[in-house]
């Protein structure tokens, strides 16, 4: 592949981090934190493609002499024509912009064990009647604190519906650590005022209560801890959504 192609694919794939990092799509990959480091390195490649194109451009006047002087000395011209199969390594890049992936759900989380993990500490909760949680940081505070800081407050909780193997339904919020590749689930078995059909990978919004219940997670075995539901509605899916790992 010859500076001009090399220098084209560059600035396309700077040109997609660019794009990815200036909008919501970067969080199909990677946690929101590490938004300034992709326009960083979107940013680097940009400029890496012009300083390669603006190189080429001063070397082509010497390499026409060059190729000149060589056909002269030669009596016949060489043609050096790159493989147009290289061009199809701007395909996968095409496909990061026209093609955004789903974020991971419920078949990934029925087969991937609990991520859940003691947190180092349990700050305060905010005052007021309802208190709205993640769902990492609510598993945490029911099985690591048996829910000494929930007691009987109103909760609110979203995430996608899973289906364990016995039917039981869950919500679930994959964590990240850094990116799409590291996510793993946190789950939550829901009892109480539960809607009678539920579709897997669909959003809800569920309002409830702790409860000290709690189950196994048959992949690994990890804790599961239950919520009371007293009343739920489904919501479209977040702009993030995915949880950042919560370790208090």
């Amino acid at each position: 592949m010859n500076r001009q192609a090399q220098a084209a694919l560059l600035f396309l794939l700077g040109a997609t981090v660019l794009h990815a990092g200036l909008t919501d799509l970067h969080l199909r990959y990677v946690k929101a934190g590490l938004r300034p480091l992709l326009l960083l390195s979107g940013a680097v490649l940009v400029v890496t493609a012009a300083a390669t194109v603006w190189y080429e451009w001063r070397g082509t006047h010497r390499r026409r002499e060059q190729d000149r002087d060589q056909d002269r000395e030669d009596g016949h011209g060489h043609g050096h024509r790159e493989p147009r199969v290289a061009w199809l390594l701007a395909l996968p890049v095409l496909a990061l912009i026209l093609v955004a992936p789903p974020a991971l759900g419920s078949y990934s989380a029925t087969h991937t064990g609990t991520a859940l993990q003691k947190p180092f500490g349990f700050p305060d909760l905010p005052a007021g009647d309802t208190l709205r949680l993640g769902v990492g940081e609510y598993a945490a505070r029911a099985v690591y604190d048996d829910g000494r800081h929930l007691g009987d407050r109103t909760i609110r909780l979203t995430g996608f519906v899973a289906l364990d193997r016995a039917g039981t339904p869950q919500l679930v919020r994959m964590s990240l650590s850094c990116c799409a590749a590291d996510a793993q689930p946190v789950k939550i078995a829901l009892t109480g005022e539960v809607p009678p059909v539920l579709r897997p990978d669909a959003w809800l919004e569920v309002s409830g209560t702790y409860t000290p219940r709690r189950t196994k997670d048959p992949v690994n075995g990890g804790p599961v801890p239950y919520f009371e539901v007293t009343a739920a509605q489904p919501v479209p899916v977040p702009r993030d959504p995915y949880d950042e790992v919560w370790n208090g």
